[in-house]
């Protein structure tokens, strides 16, 4: 058929749409009863149209054909993968079987099925099919790839690994096998069998960049950052236009020198414009880039995300990074079609992106998708825990007949952060007639002047910048703790995987995560009345409930030396001024248009954004375009763009208005710090309840709103009364003070009763 070889030929000079386009006129032309020979036409254009990124188009066009050309095994087979992309799993499964039942020789069909399980972790159902695979085709490394993988997901890494080598033996040259046989050593922190494993693989495959970029990888995980630089710099010296290099230097170094890791970055995606990873990790560098103008780097990160999304689909795990940083510029309308709030969750728990799951409480809207993320965050943790058992470590014993309990604190947050703001009490009021206080830090920045004051209270501060997760647990459980808690959860340069080995006799977490954090291996999670779900289930751990308040306000974060001006904004204005130091993670487009119900009650009065992306483009853009939809004028949205030196701005704010579900914590403190008091909105769920702690143990648990029309109400009364907002401009610090919030000293000694409590009752 010479139209189709004419249309072959036109797509492998690239020129992919205008091939699909002439397929289509061609089938279009031929009618209701096409020759027998269009059957390949169908299929090209789907298939085409399928790597144009258009899969909704291609399973049209796909229903068409398979209406002419019954139980074709390569047009059901093509629907599948068409399916898949829509992710419309069942319905690709299904597919898959009808071409397989059609042509048991389609063994191309059971592999994908078979990938499919696997990769929906359904592993008892992938064991099947890649048997079944491996009787059809025995020849196929697939199907032995696929059973290590099943194996691996069930935790049996002896069977996992005894397919991954059958796989490799069956074809020396399939580098996919390689690949997951490397991994697998290396998610069960096996880092030297893993290079052992490189190293074979580079003796069969010496130019493969794959395998070289698992050597990469196995050295970052094992944290050997500085061999990974060395290998990357000496190979950019022999080939300096080699943008996989640039691009894995970026990888290697940006956590460490962000400002260098972006000009790799930026060299990769000059060298290979085409590549959507490339530019997906690149924008998000860019947008945790401090250095310089902050507001240019997130600005180009927002842009660099909408290049990659022109390139055809993304992965789970970059779909993870575009929608943090289009819900950072506001752009809703793109992140509603990235996926479900169920699906995405859940790829994202199965790809182990725990900090994907913090990002996706936002995105909570029913009591549904509170025990779902629930459910995610178990995935998650089901996942963690199996990787420790083929290579455990013992669990510590309480050790009876010690004098002093042994206390644990990890964090890489133990520096200038907010998390040291709350936990600073702790090491201020240390308990030394009771306790000796380990901490443990990953942090990869040069100790701070913070760091070194909680090093010098505790009895050992054990740092260490680049440590594997057993490693670190190993670490700890040597220290013989009675109890540990984690602080970091899977922030930045956090280990909370850590907790998975059980490196203490008792675990808990608490103030680093708004939600327990999925491993059932974690005793307890610090609560407080407020803050403690009134439904049970909506936590994984035990509660360790305070008495009172589950933080306090300690002199760290809450300088005395912030001035605070005397005469309220409205007063000075003659308007009420609105406004939200926020992280915009937390907005959502209920969240915004609430927010524009309150001005539109209050008029005349204005909204001010006090963030670092205020000064982004697209951020005032889409922030103004919110409120200006629910008929608030765009004048009256006020923007400053301001990174760490935001205390002072709360001088203009009369009212600060407050995110939810996942409510605010320490912004919601540092307002009513500066005199500012905040509405917010309560819900059943931890992270829902933080700013209802807050304000109800500073004696503002009026401000708590239980509906969004209590929450408009709220805020409009609070407008409307000027005495009160006068009054708390010059008095709320004093009655903080007076509050638990305010109390850090008798926070401590809450803390550290309720610890000996817990660990003597365990004993």
């Amino acid at each position: 058929m010479a139209l189709l070889e004419d249309c072959l030929a036109l797509e492998a000079k690239g020129q992919r749409n205008e091939a699909a386009r002439k397929l289509s006129r061609w089938i279009e032309s031929k009618g209701k009863k096409p020759p027998k020979e269009a059957r390949l036409a169908w299929y090209h254009l789907a298939r085409m149209v399928l790597q144009l990124g258009r899969p909704a188009d291609a399973a049209s066009h796909l229903a068409k054909a398979r209406g002419l050309y019954k139980k074709d095994p390569e047009l059901l087979n093509l629907s599948g993968i068409a399916s898949k992309r829509l992710r419309n799993f069942d319905e690709a499964l299904g597919f898959f079987d009808e071409a397989f039942k059609a042509d048991k020789t389609a063994t191309a069909a059971l592999a994908n099925k078979t990938l499919l399980l696997v990769e929906l972790r359904r592993s008892d159902d992938a064991v099947k099919s890649a048997l079944t695979l491996k009787e059809a085709d025995p020849q196929n490394p697939a199907a032995p790839r696929f059973l290590g993988n099943a194996y691996l997901q069930k935790g049996d890494l002896k069977n996992a690994l005894r397919f991954f080598d059958e796989a490799v033996q069956l074809n020396p040259k399939d580098v996919i096998s390689w690949i997951d046989r490397i991994k697998a050593d290396t998610d069960f922190e096996r880092h030297d069998e893993a290079i052992k494993a490189v190293e074979t693989a580079i003796r069969e495959l010496p130019t493969e960049h794959r395998i070289i970029e698992a050597r990469i990888m196995v050295y970052r995980r094992a944290g050997k950052f500085k061999e990974a630089e060395n290998f990357l710099a000496e190979r950019l010296q022999e080939a300096p236009d080699d943008a996989w290099a640039h691009f894995q230097l970026a990888e290697t170094i940006a956590r460490f020198d962000r400002e260098r890791g972006n000009k790799h970055y930026k060299r990769a995606v000059e060298l290979k414009p085409d590549d959507s990873v490339y530019w997906m990790n690149y924008a998000n560098s860019l947008d945790r880039s401090r250095y310089g103008n902050e507001a240019d780097h997130i600005q180009a990160g927002y842009e660099a995300v909408m290049k990659a999304l022109t390139l055809g689909p993304l992965p789970s795990r970059y779909v993870r990074m575009a929608r943090n940083i289009l819900v950072r510029m506001g752009r809703f309308d793109i992140v509603k079609t990235l996926g479900s709030f169920r699906d995405l969750g859940r790829a994202w728990a199965n790809e182990s992106l725990h900090d994907a799951l913090h990002y996706h409480l936002a995105r909570v809207e029913t009591d549904e998708d509170r025990y779902e993320i629930l459910e995610q965050h178990r995935i998650w943790g089901r996942i963690e825990l199996a990787k420790t058992k083929l290579n455990p470590l013992p669990k510590p014993a309480l050790v009876k007949g010690r004098n002093k309990i042994r206390l644990g604190i990890m964090s890489s947050d133990l520096r200038h952060h907010p998390v040291s703001y709350f936990a600073m009490p702790l090491f201020d009021f240390i308990d030394r007639n009771r306790f000796e206080v380990y901490c443990y830090s990953w942090c990869r920045h040069d100790p701070d002047p913070i760091q070194h004051y909680i090093a010098s209270r505790v009895n050992e501060f054990r740092w260490h910048k680049a440590i594997a997760d057993r490693d670190a647990a190993e670490l700890i459980a040597k220290d013989q703790l009675d109890m540990l808690f984690e602080l970091g959860s899977s922030t930045d340069m956090n280990k909370l995987e850590v907790m998975a080995w059980n490196p203490a006799p008792l675990t808990a977490s608490w103030l680093g995560y708004p939600h327990s954090a999925g491993l059932e291996s974690i005793d307890y999670i610090l609560v407080d009345p407020f803050i403690n779900p009134p439904d049970p289930a909506l936590l994984i751990e035990k509660p360790f409930e305070m008495p009172k308040s589950w933080v306090a306000m300690g002199r760290l974060g809450f300088n005395e030396a912030e001035e605070i001006k005397p005469v309220i904004p409205s007063a000075r204005r003659g308007y009420i001024t609105f406004g939200t130091a926020n992280n915009p993670y937390k907005y959502s487009p209920k969240v915004l248009s609430t927010w524009a119900r309150v001005l539109k009650e209050v008029p005349e009065s204005k909204f001010l954004f006090v963030r670092p992306e205020a000064g982004a483009a697209a951020f005032r853009e889409f922030m103004t375009k919110a409120f200006v939809d629910e008929g608030v004028a765009a004048e009256r949205i006020l923007f400053e763009s301001v990174r760490g030196k935001h205390m002072r701005f709360y001088n203009e704010m009369d009212i600060s208005l407050d995110t939810f579900p996942q409510t605010s914590g320490t912004t919601t403190c540092e307002s009513i710090f500066m005199g500012v008091p905040v509405i917010t909105l309560v819900g059943t769920a931890f992270f829902e309840r933080l700013s209802y702690s807050n304000l109800s143990n500073a004696g503002l648990g009026d401000l708590a709103a239980f509906s969004h029309d209590d929450f408009v109400k709220k805020a409009v009364t609070l407008a409307e009364d000027t005495k009160r907002r006068t009054y708390l401009r010059s008095a709320l610090r004093r009655q903080i003070k007076d509050r638990p919030l305010g109390q850090p000293e008798q926070f401590a000694k809450d803390f550290y009763d309720l610890v000996a409590k817990t660990v003597n009752e365990a004993r």
